[in-house]
């Protein structure tokens, strides 16, 4: 049986952080955090041709009504995840949702389409300097073992059931009010969770003095920023265009100068001395390739389905409800069979079922149905991320100090991000030469789609690959070279 080691017990908290609240609440409120994060990732979609028409945007403005947030999401991450550790996990979840919800409500109002891509740029930065401390509030408050996997195997549950069902509840929203409550639902929503955050979450810190690296803050968000913007221009540009491959290379030099100077700063944004932990190296690569193929997979089908079978956005979206359900159960039973199997057996497991559903998947046609062609592939493939997702978090926050937790969640939520849109990238890339050589069609959309999760099962056994060679197998072993 593999247990986690601590990275918090209450002798290392403040005093006022040992009179927590019920562990139920606490994780209650940063799941709804987590959740509101997740599913602005995807409710948009389904919205785009009502805030296309409703505000006359053009179709790079509409690229950009997603671009935005995912940009400055990626791009903000780590520096969300160190100034949690700094100055507090409670007091940057409070700033974080606040400014989430502000800027929710902006562009619900807007009526310009720079505002809207404005107040989803300033979302994306919101959810940033959240969603790293949603999860190192868990990893700081609970001790090692049952009640911290539990944690944040609720934590994953909740973040890929806002992924899921972002289509549903964007369909329901644009169908019976307007696009605008696609983000106007996160201010109620957000203010609670506000209200209940300021009354019983508690605060922790790290016990060192407060000082923030600002040039390596600002290197790595501007790096990691440019590359996310160069990746998501390969979308529509291709991989050899200019505007592609100069923020990219702009980004990666960034990147480099970023480590030379943590690596001479007395307190640096990024200890270099986190990738010398197996926990930390081996489950960030592996997140990147799993998040490169598990992420596309919503993408693809909502293509399929309504692109080739001829669903409504509704019917796409109550069509996913299994799907949803399966990466939640997954989730929740994960912490159950790593106690029996420990958690790189379960993460190489759940890597392994999903690949067989993508797999599966991939044989779509056109004359594809629900029973035949969705319901099955979908559930394995949405259960097996389910499985996987929550053993590598644990793993990846396994070896880290308590001071650091903030910057391995930030970390491990970048390689997430980065790598699901790496490979939404490198997937629509391959469906769209595939449909423009077969020449366009139903069909040939279903004989692009299908090679894109022929593809991504070809990643996510890379995936397996490393997990299987790097994951460290017992706990003491994440402290190893």
């Amino acid at each position: 049986m593999e247990t986690m080691p601590p990275t918090a017990t209450p002798a290392t908290l403040p005093e006022n952080a040992r009179r927590t609240p019920p562990v139920w609440l606490v994780t209650l409120l940063v799941c709804a955090g987590q959740f509101l994060v997740v599913l602005d990732v995807s409710v948009v979609n389904v919205a785009l041709p009502s805030m296309r028409a409703g505000l006359g945007l053009s179709e790079l403005g509409l690229q950009w009504v997603v671009n935005a947030y995912v940009i400055t999401f990626a791009g903000f991450m780590l520096l969300g995840g160190r100034v949690a550790d700094l100055f507090g996990r409670k007091r940057i979840f409070v700033v974080g949702l606040a400014l989430f919800t502000v800027a929710s409500l902006a562009g619900g109002l807007a009526q310009e389409p720079w505002q809207l891509v404005a107040a989803r740029a300033v979302q994306g930065i919101g959810a940033a300097v959240l969603s790293p401390a949603t999860l190192t509030i868990l990893t700081t408050a609970f001790p090692a073992g049952p009640a911290r996997t539990r944690a944040i195997a609720t934590w994953t549950a909740v973040g890929a059931g806002g992924g899921a069902v972002g289509g549903l509840v964007g369909g329901v929203l644009t169908e019976y009010l307007t696009w605008r409550w696609v983000l106007l639902i996160n201010v109620p929503v957000g203010a609670l969770v506000l209200a209940g955050a300021l009354l019983w979450l508690t605060e922790s810190r790290r016990g060192e003095g407060r000082r923030l690296d600002v040039p390596g803050a600002l290197l790595v968000t501007a790096g990691l920023a440019l590359v996310a913007y160069g990746i998501v221009q390969t979308e529509s540009d291709g991989w050899t265009s200019a505007s592609a491959l100069l923020p990219l290379a702009a980004g990666l030099l960034v990147l480099l100068v970023f480590v030379a100077v943590e690596a001479r700063t007395k307190a640096p944004l990024m200890p270099l001395t986190l990738f010398r932990l197996r926990s930390v190296y081996a489950a960030n690569g592996a997140m990147v390739l799993a998040g490169a193929a598990m992420f596309s997979m919503w993408y693809f089908l909502s293509l399929y389905v309504q692109n080739v079978l001829g669903y409504t956005p509704l019917e796409a979206g109550l069509s996913f409800i299994p799907h949803s359900l399966s990466i939640v159960l997954g989730s929740k039973i994960a912490p159950r069979l790593m106690n029996r199997a420990g958690a790189k057996t379960l993460a190489v497991a759940g890597a392994l079922i999903s690949a067989a559903g993508m797999f599966w998947q991939g044989q779509m046609d056109a004359d594809g149905t629900y029973l035949g062609t969705l319901l099955g592939p979908g559930v394995l493939m949405a259960f097996g991320a389910g499985l996987t997702a929550t053993p590598i978090a644990s793993i990846a926050t396994s070896g880290a100090a308590v001071s650091d937790q903030g910057l391995v969640s930030g970390l491990i939520n970048t390689s997430r991000q980065m790598g699901g849109a790496l490979g939404l990238s490198i997937l629509s890339t391959v469906a769209a030469t595939r449909i423009a050589a077969d020449r366009g069609g139903r069909a040939a959309m279903a004989d692009g789609y299908g090679l894109a999760f022929q593809v991504g099962t070809v990643i996510l056994l890379a995936s397996v690959l490393l997990m299987v060679l790097a994951l460290p197998r017992r706990p003491e072993d994440a402290h190893h070279d």
